[in-house]
């Protein structure tokens, strides 16, 4: 086994979780966000596809889901940066009995509203929506979408039936968004019990012209939106970018001069709820970075247009790919922007995209990258 290092983060540092095909990986900064110390691997050899910190409630908690091709899908937690890890006795994310549904594996970790500090949530595979009210103790399966009358027509995207994103509202504690690959977008505004697709606009290139904006089973990618604004979301599809004006009714799309709509990140600037930023992909069929340069693109004014950011960021046979949760962002000002590839690079931006400098390379690939301040 390859010897594992650790980092000693401290209050104001920046801690980022990059979880890879062989491990997991915790890298620290101060502020700058200029020299970063690496510590890992942790679980060398299983794929770690969902991270968090949970800092609520004066917790220090790293949440990692760990798959491995023996055991299945579990969660993992430390409390002191990855010295110590603690591993359930028992699966605690498994589905009842009864459903006659196996877990596959967990793509998503996700707190709950700020109003209920020990609610968290987790996204799996199959499609399905878990919750805790305990601090992660105990888990329960959210019924209202595991019994909707569509999750029997959700087919498997590439990736798996995942479902992947979790968008609670800030300011409603009843609503929340998720995501599924290939179910399209779901809204709860009843804490869960009932849910309803919310993909007009939306289109499923995949499917014939006639039945191409269906009421559900678009293949979403990603969806994220500001809290200052929640009603207010962006979304990145399998073939599509769009923005939503009214918590997901209607979508309207917003793919103006980018080199392709097709791409799988996608991530808000915390200061500024008017910028997000994507990285485009070729197609479905090469899911690379367009004319082998990897681009950052930004939209400073909601999606009216974007533009590509390069500083930094190798313009000549950069044959990358970035998944879905391989791009995130730090909650400091001017935000920090980091991205991992599935060649094992990860770059970071301590000036919102301005520029870029490579942290880490030579990393196994690279699935899923978070970040938080430690406080």
């Amino acid at each position: 086994m390859p010897e594992t290092n650790h980092i000693d983060a401290q209050s104001g540092d920046v801690l980022l979780m990059v979880g890879t095909m062989k491990g997991a990986f915790l890298l620290s900064s101060n502020a700058a966000r200029s020299d970063w110390t690496v510590g890992g691997p942790y679980f060398p050899g299983r794929a770690i596809y969902a991270f968090a910190h949970d800092q609520r409630n004066g917790r220090n908690r790293l949440w990692a889901a760990v798959n491995s091709s023996y055991w299945g899908s579990y969660l993992c937690t430390s409390d002191d940066f990855g010295r110590e890890w603690t591993e359930p006795e028992a699966y605690s994310i498994k589905f009842p009995e009864d459903s006659e549904t196996a877990l596959k594996q967990i793509w998503q970790i996700e707190e709950g509203h700020a109003d209920e500090p020990d609610t968290l949530f987790c996204g799996v595979e199959p499609a399905a929506l878990f919750r805790s009210g305990d601090a992660g103790a105990s888990w329960s399966l959210v019924k209202g979408l595991f019994d909707h009358p569509h999750r029997p027509q959700w087919q498997p995207g590439g990736g798996g039936l995942c479902l992947h994103t979790i968008l609670p509202d800030p300011s409603n504690k009843d609503r929340m968004h998720i995501a599924i690959s290939t179910g399209g977008v779901y809204r709860t505004d009843d804490g869960g019990a009932s849910w309803n697709p919310r993909n007009v606009g939306v289109r499923a290139q995949f499917l014939p012209p006639e039945h191409r904006y269906p009421e559900f089973g678009q293949c979403v990618h990603k969806i994220v939106s500001h809290p200052s604004i929640p009603q207010r979301m962006f979304l990145q599809n399998h073939w599509g970018l769009y923005r939503s004006d009214d918590g997901g009714d209607s979508w309207t799309d917003i793919a103006n001069g980018v080199p392709s709509d097709f791409g799988f990140a996608m991530v808000g600037d915390p200061n500024d709820a008017n910028s997000v930023f994507i990285i485009p992909l070729e197609s479905d069929e090469f899911r690379c970075t367009p004319e082998a340069k990897l681009r950052v693109y930004r939209t400073r004014n909601a999606g009216e247009s974007w533009e590509p950011l390069t500083n930094g960021l190798p313009q000549e046979n950069a044959f990358e790919t970035i998944l879905r949760d391989g791009m995130t962002s730090d909650d400091l000002n001017p935000a920090g922007l980091y991205f991992g590839t599935r060649n094992g690079k990860l770059f970071g931006s301590n000036n919102a995209g301005e520029s870029w400098q490579p942290i880490a390379v030579g990393l196994p690939p690279i699935v899923c990258v978070k970040a938080s301040v430690v406080k």
